[in-house]
């Protein structure tokens, strides 16, 4: 058993974590972007959606197990690529990677993580898949592709809604950028928080040196001191559906095609050999004003039918959230900041707790909705309160003999 750490929901993991790291650290992480409209969305989104349970069911036996691909997993949910875990913890990816394999999940490592790919393969092991940002030099970035392969990674994320960086105005206050640049601001903030300072910047100082995208090949890698203050980032504009097609002529194994919300881009990807899509809106982190991953993933579950597996992430915070999103027709939920909350409160030990409590959460929403099996969850189960989405659930959902639309639109109606 970890370390208890009086945590006993992501809330209270969040807070911890605002505790330990600076505040320009723990902001880039936590907030979104311009106006934080679309974050704000992302957790109101749900309180739009009730259940509607089922009662005189024998639920003694009920289980979160689902297969992702032809794999069985211990719940439906994915560690999400986060680049900064690095920073919130001493080796925060390994932690978060080690965290995932005890889980039984599978633990999505970013290209801009502070740990190399071979590393996490050989030390954590596990279901690892690697997420890909195309950059302007595509054969940098086709290089990163055969290290995944490599390596013995079984799914490519590749995300496509990062073709500029989110105008984070706060990161820009705080001193906190990447590159890094030290500045009087950033330095006073990570003097007030010592234990980060000794447990995360001085083990890497002492050991490895300052953190560095292991990732990047070498004549793309930077310090995170190297550069101006300001937006750098390796991100393209010129990111296409080419792209996507040379990618799968390369990558073997599945292919995931990341931050899609509009059902025919979902479809397209599909025709260009995605096997997967993940509806997301960078966590609010990247568009101000967009819609929420829920409000248009019940259109793209039907758009893509049976052809790809649906994944959803931005804004969960609970169990109840992740119940919700299955029951709208997700195959698995997509978590980071939760997880980052939980490494950075305790390492290891707290991502286990974020992922604990997740899976306390799942089970305990499942048992008090009559439902055994994942597979069971439908519209049926909910009341939808939001017009707009319940007429989504009501279409989207629709299958060969109309069950699913009639069970939705008696949940947006009754």
């Amino acid at each position: 058993m970890g370390k208890d750490l009086k945590a006993y929901n992501i809330f209270d993991l969040r807070e911890l974590a605002l505790k330990r790291v600076p505040k320009g650290l723990f902001e880039f992480v936590d907030r979104g972007t311009e106006d934080e409209v679309s974050l704000a969305n992302n957790r109101a989104v749900f309180n739009t959606i009730r259940f509607r349970p089922r009662t005189m069911v024998d639920v003694s036996k009920r289980s979160l197990g689902t297969t992702i691909f032809g794999v069985e997993h211990k719940m439906p949910m994915v560690i999400a690529p986060t680049g900064t875990a690095g920073l919130m913890w001493f080796e925060g990816d390994l932690a978060l990677a080690r965290a995932a394999r005890q889980a039984g999940i599978p633990f999505t490592l970013s290209t801009a993580s502070m740990t190399a790919m071979e590393r996490v393969a050989a030390e954590a092991g596990g279901e690892l898949w690697f997420q890909l940002y195309l950059w302007p030099d595509r054969r940098l970035s086709h290089e990163l592709v055969e290290r995944a392969k490599a390596s013995g990674y079984k799914a490519l994320v590749v995300t496509v809604d990062g073709v500029m960086s989110g105008n984070r105005e706060y990161n820009i206050r705080n001193g906190f950028t990447i590159p890094f640049t030290f500045t009087t601001r950033n330095v006073t903030d990570m003097l007030r928080h010592p234990r980060w300072l000794a447990g995360v910047m001085m083990r890497y100082l002492l050991t490895t040196g300052m953190p560095m995208y292991q990732n990047y090949p070498a004549e793309a890698r930077a310090k995170l001191t190297a550069g101006p203050m300001g937006r750098s980032s390796l991100r393209t504009d010129s990111l296409n559906w080419d792209d996507l097609a040379a990618l799968r002529k390369i990558w073997p194994h599945k292919l995931i095609v990341k931050g899609v919300l509009n059902p025919e881009d979902a479809a397209k990807a599909v025709e260009y050999g995605a096997d997967g899509i993940d509806v997301s809106n960078h966590g609010g982190r990247n568009l101000d004003g967009i819609i929420s991953p829920i409000e248009v993933l019940p259109q793209i579950v039907d758009a893509v039918g049976k052809r790809a597996t649906v994944f959803v992430d931005s804004g969960f915070r609970r169990g109840s959230d992740v119940v919700k999103a299955i029951a709208l027709g997700a195959d698995a939920v997509m978590v980071g900041r939760s997880t980052l909350y939980g490494v950075a409160a305790g390492g290891f030990d707290g991502a286990v707790r974020a992922l604990d409590i997740y899976r306390d959460e799942i089970s305990r929403v499942m048992a008090l909705l009559g439902c055994n099996r994942l597979a069971e969850l439908g519209p049926h189960y909910l009341k939808i309160i939001d017009p707009t989405l319940s007429r989504a659930v009501a279409v989207g959902l629709d299958d060969a003999t109309g069950a699913c639309a009639v069970a939705a639109t008696k949940a947006g109606a009754e």
